[in-house]
C-alpha cells in the first residue's frame, strides 16, 4: 500500500495525522548522516569496512533512508603510510553536505566537517532514528564513537610508534588491540583538545564489547550518505 492509498482510506478526523506520517517519512529519505544507534553487538569486530558499510545500510533501510549509499566513518591502517590497506576515513563518505533526522545540516563538505566550522555535539549528532545518543553524563554512557581515526580524518600510521589504532582493521573483539574513538557529545574528564574531539579522543582498553563499554562506549560509530 502506497502513502496516497494510506491518506485515501482514513477518515477526514486523520489527516493531520497521515500528513505527519508522511512528513517524517520524506525527512527520512533526506537524511544523509547519523550515529548508529547500535552495534553489531561484536564490539569493535564489525566486519571490517564492508560489514560496517552493510550496518549502515541496514540501519539507514529500517528508518526509510536506505534510497543511499551508505558509508562508515571508519579508517583503516596498512604496514606503510601508502600500502594499499590504508583507508582514511575522509575519502570515504562524499562531498556533503549532510544532515541528520531531524534536517539540521550536519557539514556542508569534508573540509568543514574537519575544520571546526561544523553542527557536532550530542544536539546535532543523532542517530538513525532521529534519537540523542547517551552522553558522558548519562547512564549507559555511549560516548565513545569507534573511527580509527586522527583528528583531520586521516589513519593513524602503521606501528610503531602507535600501534593497532583500528582493531585489527575492525576484525578484532577481544582483548587484544584497540582503537580510536571520538566523543560525539564533545565532552571528556578535561578541558583538553583530545576529550572534547568529535572523532579522535582516546584508544579503547581492547576491541570487546566488555572494553569498549568500560571507558563508555559501545560499538557505535558514525553513518554518512556517500551519495
Amino acid at each position: 500500500m502506497n502513502n496516497r492509498m494510506v491518506v485515501g482510506w482514513l477518515r477526514p478526523g486523520f489527516a493531520l495525522a497521515a500528513t505527519m506520517v508522511l512528513s517524517l517519512h520524506v525527512g527520512a529519505g533526506e537524511m544523509s548522516f547519523f550515529v548508529t544507534s547500535a552495534g553489531p553487538g561484536q564490539g569493535a569486530d564489525l566486519g571490517g569496512l564492508a560489514g560496517a558499510d552493510a550496518h549502515c545500510q541496514r540501519l539507514a533501510e529500517a528508518a526509510g533512508a536506505g534510497g543511499r549509499t551508505w558509508r562508515a566513518y571508519l579508517s583503516t591502517q596498512g604496514k606503510t603510510l601508502t600500502d594499499s590497506d590504508v583507508v582514511h576515513a575522509r575519502d570515504r563518505i562524499g562531498s556533503g553536505p549532510w544532515t541528520n533526522a531531524k534536517g539540521t545540516m550536519i557539514a556542508k563538505d569534508v573540509a568543514a566537517l574537519h575544520s571546526g566550522d561544523a553542527m557536532l555535539g550530542k544536539t546535532h549528532l543523532l542517530d538513525e532514528k532521529g534519537s540523542p545518543v547517551h552522553g558522558r553524563t548519562e547512564k549507559p554512557n555511549r560516548h565513545d564513537i569507534l573511527t580509527g581515526s586522527r583528528p583531520d580524518g586521516t589513519a593513524f600510521p602503521p606501528s610503531p610508534p602507535f600501534g593497532d589504532t583500528t582493531c585489527g582493521n575492525w576484525t578484532k573483539s577481544g582483548d587484544d588491540g584497540s582503537a580510536i574513538i571520538g566523543h560525539h557529545d564533545l565532552a571528556g574528564p578535561t578541558g583538553d583538545a583530545w576529550a572534547t574531539s568529535w572523532n579522535s579522543a582516546h584508544p579503547t582498553r581492547g576491541c570487546s564489547q566488555q572494553a569498549l563499554r568500560s571507558t563508555g562506549g559501545d560499538g557505535l560509530f558514525y553513518c554518512f550518505a556517500a551519495d
